[in-house]
This record gives C-alpha cells, structure tokens and sequence, in this order.
C-alpha cells in the first residue's frame, strides 16, 4: 500500500495548526506518515504541537531560512513513496482526500497527482474566495503561464531524489521554480483530480502587499529565464489566469 508522507511548514500559527492537524489525523488512508516542522514559534504553537506529539511522526522545532527550507527539512526526513503538503492555515476538502490521491497512483509509472484548490476566508473556511481550478498537463501549458495548485500536488519521493528539492534562493516563487523543473525538464507523468483536494485560507505570503507581487513577478521572470521556458509573455498570460479564480464557478 502506498505510504504518503504529508509535511506542515508552521510558524507562529497557533491559531489555525490545531484545525490542520485534525484534518491530517482524520484521513481515512491508513498509511500516512506526517511531518511537521516548526521554525521556532513563541505563540503557543509548540504547546499544541506538543499536545499531539504521540500522532506526529517527526516533528522539528528550530529556526529555519523560510518556508521553503522548512519544506525542504521535512522532505529530506520523509520515508513516504509519495511526499504532499499541508500548510499550518490549510485542510483537506474530505477526509477521504489522501485515500483518493493514493488511487490516482495507481499505476507505477505515475509521477505526479494534483487537483482543485479553493481560496477562502480566514475566518470562515466555508466561504469560498476563489476556485483554482486546474486542468491536465500538456506541455504547453508552461509556456501559457500553467502551474497545478502546489498545495494539492503530491510527488513521488523519487522524482525529489532525482531533480532535487526546492531552491531556497526564491523566497516567494520556489514552488514555480519547482513545477517547472519537474513539469518542464524531468517530463512527469501526472494525473489530474478534478475535484477541490484542499481549502486554503486567503492572506498568503505571496499576495500581502504590492511590494510582494512586485518581488514575486520578479522572480517568476528569472525562474522562467533559467528553465528557459516562455518570457514575458508567460508572466502575463500566468498573472492573467488568476483572474479567472475570481469568477464563480
């Protein structure tokens, strides 16, 4: 049966952890390894990380260079055959999300699952912001701007092994930098859930503030020049695309 290494990044997130926590335990697949890594909270988190210490199978508290090297700290302890994410502010739409992951691996030459991710409030994860919806790959998605919701893709272990693990000189864009690695240069072969696998509360790093689009766009440009996939283009056509979230589905 395959055994899924699910990995939370949190930092000062005593609000939200304990909720992400529950929605991890509650996955009704019965091999899921989870790891969690703490960048060194002071809010309270670490008590209530504590409180499930005997329910998490590695969990790491230490100061860490951002989320990306959190991610990366919790890759390399995983022991899965498949490695996904779930951020501190984060759930799974079901309980039976992990279970329908691990179904779309079906066949040993599967690389890569993703599906539909839905933005919503803070507050109120049952208000819908917006619906990332996704389609399946086709190579020239990348040049169109295309990347999967990263929080609702799961890749085999492998593929890290062999194409590497995130660049932590992208504070923002990693994750695209990531995709297009593995989409463009490694050639996974995905399969597409069309279904919502994750809801994610609005307000993340890289939409709090004009500077931090600016910073993000910035980086999403070099990342396309160095995987030598598109130009500018692909940048507005990628920033394009978000708009689409907005209109109800």
């Amino acid at each position: 049966m395959l055994k899924i290494s699910v990995i939370t990044a949190v930092y000062n997130g005593c609000e939200t952890i304990q909720q992400t926590l529950e929605s991890v335990l509650s996955q009704s697949h019965p091999m899921v390894e989870y790891i969690v890594v703490d960048g060194g909270s002071t809010d309270g988190t670490l008590k209530i990380l504590d409180s499930y210490k005997s329910k998490i199978d590695v969990c790491i508290s230490e100061p860490d260079d951002g989320i990306y090297d959190a991610l990366n700290k919790g890759i390399l302890n995983s022991t899965g055959d498949v490695i996904g994410f779930l951020h501190a502010d984060d759930l799974f739409e079901s309980s039976n999300t992990l279970e329908r992951i691990a179904s779309a691996f079906d066949s040993p030459k599967v690389d890569a699952v993703y599906g539909d991710l839905v933005y919503v409030r803070k507050n109120n994860t049952s208000k819908i912001i917006r619906y990332w919806q996704s389609c399946a790959f086709d190579e020239q998605l990348l040049i169109d701007g295309w990347m999967p919701p990263h929080p609702t893709l799961y890749i085999k272990r492998s593929v890290y092994k062999s194409l590497g693990i995130f660049n932590t000189l992208y504070r923002i864009s990693a994750d695209y930098d990531l995709v297009l690695r593995f989409f463009g240069k490694g050639k996974l072969l995905s399969v597409y859930i069309p279904h919502v696998l994750v809801r994610m509360r609005n307000g993340g790093v890289s939409n709090r503030s004009i500077k931090t689009i600016v910073k993000k766009s910035l980086e999403d440009f070099y990342i396309l020049k160095r995987n030598q996939i598109g130009g500018i283009s692909t940048l507005i056509r990628k920033n394009l695309m978000k708009l689409r979230q907005f209109i109800p589905n």
